[in-house]
């Protein structure tokens, strides 16, 4: 895509750095890489599309057939008069995808710079979309860190003719709301997709997750219980779900808790309720509790599958200790439990992490020799490796390879180049590789918070601005942590109109600071004799933190 036409007057290095990520490489002899194979990438399926987004009757058509139940097969049978070629099915799928996207982030953009409901309503009309249930899926979810500009959108939508909400929609602004705690508001949502049949198991489940990360255990549980009251009945794999979102949420000892309370009363366990408290205790790296897990789960009569090993092989890599890693992965090999890419992913970032090179590319190697179709999280742990080893050359030639084979390189390989090269303080590299990376895939929020973050201990405010500006004219909006970085270095810079202007934009947005920019604001403000502007924020903040929303 191209950049904004802003972003070309960004001031430039003025020695031109070396190219990072260049289009071709000469591999070396002695480095080999899987046989590349074209992969045609189909975009999810969309359902349920009532009003299209402007397009073509062909192509519309083509996307309700694609969506409709059973029609899927039909494409691949040898029935007179429903063959479709399946390149034109991708050409016209990536057509309808690359609309959405278009559109969805036209949207975005017109939310991030209306923040009063009247001014917002007239705006969104004025664009003239027509709204469709893929659509508006794609903006709610665009928009799952700005509870209220979601909230504002979903309440403009459904008034829109003919235009009716799904669960999966519903199930998008939960979860918005679930990130800033508006669990009042979730739950008048929960009553209203009731009224309407659209509840699903996954609406608690997510409500159960939100709850866990806020800290609310008790809420988590008593959400998960709540599904029988509204006639769901629950199984395994509704247990085995609350105590996965509970060890996510780093309450892997209240999960731990739940299992030995619940199991053999309300349910059996499975292989799957076990490996989620490995899972649990492995990412807390107690490795005592974890064997515990594991030697109860053999006593009960599981053996380790494949999910079993590469949840142990991760745990023993986070935790450092590689030769058990490695002796779990040999044990795979003689009970005849092929590794997946995902184990062999494990073994080479952490390998890599730790500079042991050799080993890691070992296991690259393998990887290619068992027959797996190239993925791009393997290449990616493959460049991650040797950037920890500094060895950037080595991770071009990967990144070219990636090309080659139709994998990437994606927003996920630029990350882990572009937080390689600023650790290393190479941001004028690094700047020229955000730059073009847009010829390959678009930056996430991450790569900008990176670049961001990048010119504030640069101390180059301005250049994190107009980056910034760019994010949020490509629609992207930025999270919690974005903003915090951005209204503390203008406090630093003792630009406190720009940090009240952000601060605002970010209680608009529905984002509770965090304790400690807060702090640092009020504090700048005070110094500056702005007493007044202390007491108009505090009180805004303190509206957003206690009052409910409404809608």
């Amino acid at each position: 895509m191209v950049l904004p036409r802003f972003l070309y007057r960004l001031p430039r290095p003025v020695a031109k750095p070396y190219p990072l990520i260049p289009k071709t490489y000469t591999l070396s002899p002695n480095f080999s890489l899987p046989p590349c194979q074209d992969q045609n990438s189909s975009p999810g399926s969309t359902n349920n599309v009532e009003n299209p987004v402007g397009f073509p009757p062909a192509a519309l058509l083509l996307l309700r057939f694609h969506n409709t139940p059973g029609c899927h097969r039909s494409i691949h049978d040898n029935s007179a008069n429903t063959q479709v070629s399946s390149n034109t099915t991708d050409q016209n799928t990536d057509l309808i995808s690359a609309r959405i996207s278009e559109t969805s982030e036209k949207l975005c953009k017109i939310l991030s710079n209306h923040h009063t409901l009247s001014s917002l309503d007239s705006a969104l009309n004025s664009a003239k979309v027509e709204v469709c249930p893929t659509l508006s899926i794609s903006v709610l979810k665009k928009l799952s860190n700005a509870g209220i500009l979601a909230l504002s959108f979903f309440r403009w939508a459904e008034k829109q003719k003919g235009f009716k909400h799904t669960t999966e929609s519903y199930n998008a602004l939960i979860e918005a709301l679930g990130k800033i705690k508006q669990f009042k508001m979730v739950w008048n949502l929960v009553s209203e997709m009731k009224q309407r049949n659209l509840l699903t198991k996954e609406t608690f489940g997510l409500i159960s997750r939100r709850y866990s990360r806020a800290r609310k255990v008790k809420e988590a549980i008593e959400a998960f219980e709540t599904m029988e009251k509204f006639g769901l009945t629950l199984e395994l794999s509704d247990f085995n779900r609350l105590i996965d979102t509970l060890s996510k949420s780093r309450n892997v000892e209240r999960a731990h808790q739940v299992f030995d309370k619940w199991k053999n009363r309300k349910f059996k366990p499975d292989i799957k309720s076990y490996t989620i408290l490995l899972e649990g205790w492995g990412k807390e790296q107690n490795l005592l509790r974890l064997d515990e897990v594991y030697r109860e789960m053999r006593d009960d009569g599981f053996e380790p599958d494949v999910v079993t090993y590469g949840i142990m092989i991760n745990a023993f890599c986070k935790a450092k200790k590689f030769d058990e890693a490695i002796r779990m992965f040999r044990e795979m090999e003689t009970k005849n439990v092929n590794p997946t890419p995902h184990v062999y992913c494990t073994l080479i970032n952490g390998l890599g992490a730790e500079k042991r090179l050799t080993e890691a590319v070992k296991f690259f190697e393998l990887s290619k020799a068992s027959g797996f179709v190239p993925e791009a999280p393997t290449y990616n742990a493959l460049v991650g490796c040797y950037c920890w080893s500094q060895r950037m050359y080595d991770a071009h030639k990967v990144v070219d390879e990636m090309r080659k084979c139709g994998v990437g390189p994606n927003s996920r390989t630029y990350d882990i180049i572009l937080h390689h090269l600023v650790k290393n303080g190479r941001t004028k590299q690094a700047y020229s590789v955000f730059e073009k990376m847009s010829d390959d895939c678009e930056p996430s929020v991450s790569t900008y918070e990176i670049i961001v973050r990048m010119f504030r201990d640069e101390e180059r405010l301005d250049m994190a601005v107009r980056v910034w500006d760019r994010m949020k004219e490509k629609g992207v909006l930025p999270g919690m942590h974005m903003y915090s970085t951005l209204i503390n270095s203008l406090c630093h810079e003792n630009k406190l109109d720009d940090a009240c202007k952000y601060f605002q934009e970010m209680l608009d947005m529905g984002i509770r600071p965090p304790a400690p920019m807060f702090s640092n604001l009020k504090q700048a403000l005070l110094d500056d004799g702005r007493n007044d502007t202390v007491l108009i924020l505090g009180q805004k903040l303190e509206k957003l933190r206690k009052t409910p929303l409404v809608g």
